[in-house]
């Protein structure tokens, strides 16, 4: 495993595409740390303003990572942390000097904050019109809900995904943040097609996410089941409401996860498979939608099979079929997954306290450079390096520090 070294200010920069590209960032959570550390990756210099004592409140999520938070390290790689009131008399002046500075804005604030902080895009971009400033919020501006705080789980509900997630009982929370996972990626999107225009205009721009938004995208299907057809995405667990067979099904010794997507391969599915290829044109499974009508009668004929079978022989006639199958695994298999092991995907990255983690490299792939993947900073970490790199001075830098506008890190990190 290669141990990541490099920091945006060590890093080969020919090679990087947002090398030179300063990201000053007020966020929290995840949303808005997702969408910055991919830009971090990428090359950007990004400087996190953090509030003082507390930091990004997801530091103290958990401590299941060495005493760190396991959301905050894995989205603030690569980062400098500096630690800032910005509600301070005095922060005034260092906020403005890092806006501008700096080519992105990314904030996810509460509602109106802000636009209270001069970081609006009428404010900054009025000071630096080059300033691209990504807003995010829950529900977007106007409307009913716009005051409103939102959270993953509350968007998750609002558009409605609870009410198709889990099983025929009890709809469910998807069980990671894909609210915020969405938020984030479209965020980052929109951040890079922003610097491509200004490439060619000059200019900066606005750039708004809702959380609301990025997960409704998501939902056109159900949406348009409802609108056009009248009917519901019913609860099916691992099921699939258009496709049968589809989903886990039990084995002597676990469970085996397959679909088969058209009629050649339920043909050749019948045949190897099961061993029955008269079904593939009978009148209950000849087509998908008979396989629909009649999918609990087929899930007992295949799992009567694949009770004579241990997973692995099951999977292999799958393969055998070619018939696109996975194991039902835990986060542990995928922590040890030998697909990530044998194309070299993990790094090692420092954290706060003297450890270094495991980390998966970005999904993309670049053929002629890495991302950056720097270390997770201390709370403050950088304080002195970014106000000196502003242009502070020593004294001046001591003087925030002791009238409580800025901090350098506790002794031992955070």
């Amino acid at each position: 495993m290669k141990i990541q070294d490099a920091t945006p200010d060590t890093a080969p920069d020919a090679a990087l595409p947002l090398a030179g590209i300063r990201v000053v960032t007020l966020e929290h959570a995840l949303a808005a740390p997702l969408c910055t550390r991919h830009l971090a990756d990428l090359g950007a210099e990004v400087i996190k303003v953090e509030r003082l004592g507390e930091g990004d409140f997801s530091r103290g999520y958990d401590t299941c990572v060495h005493g760190q938070s396991t959301y905050f390290v894995w989205l603030n790689r690569a980062k400098k942390s500096l630690a800032l009131d910005a509600k301070a008399p005095g922060a005034r002046a260092v906020l403005d000097r890092l806006v501008d500075t700096s080519d992105v804005l990314v904030q996810n604030l509460a509602p109106g904050a802000a636009r209270r902080l001069g970081l609006d895009y009428e404010t900054a971009g009025a000071r630096n019109p080059r300033l691209i400033v990504a807003d995010i919020s829950g529900y977007g501006e106007g409307g009913p809900l716009s005051h409103k705080k939102a959270y993953d789980m509350l968007i998750q509900a609002e558009t409605g995904l609870i009410s198709i997630n889990g099983t025929a009982d009890t709809p469910a929370r998807v069980g990671i943040s894909v609210a915020d996972l969405a938020t984030g990626m479209v965020t980052h999107n929109a951040i890079l097609a922003a610097l491509l225009r200004r490439g060619r205009t000059g200019r900066g721009c606005s750039v708004k996410v809702a959380m609301l938004d990025a997960l409704a995208e998501w939902m056109h299907y159900p949406m348009y089941r409802h609108a056009y057809d009248g009917s519901t995405v019913p609860r099916l667990a691992m099921n699939n409401p258009g496709i049968a067979p589809y989903g886990a099904h039990a084995t002597r010794d676990g469970a085996v996860v397959f679909s088969v997507q058209n009629e050649r391969e339920w043909q050749s599915f019948c045949s190897v498979v099961l061993g029955r290829p008269e079904l593939a044109h009978g009148p209950e499974y000849g087509s998908n939608s008979q396989r629909i009508a009649n999918v609990e009668r087929l899930t007992r004929l295949i799992e009567d099979r694949f009770a004579t079978l241990g997973s692995a022989q099951a999977t292999e006639l799958l393969d055998r079929a070619g018939i696109a199958n996975g194991r039902l695994n835990t986060a542990r298999d995928l922590w040890e997954h030998p697909q990530l092991a044998a194309r070299d995907r993990w790094r090692e990255v420092a954290i706060p306290g003297g450890h270094a983690i495991r980390a998966l490299l970005p999904a993309a792939t670049f053929g002629d450079f890495e991302p950056v993947m720097g270390h997770v900073p201390a709370l403050g970490e950088d304080t002195d390096a970014v106000l000196a790199g502003l242009g502070f001075s020593h004294r001046q830098i001591d003087d925030l520090c002791e009238r409580g506008i800025v901090a350098r890190p506790a002794a031992g990190g955070q």
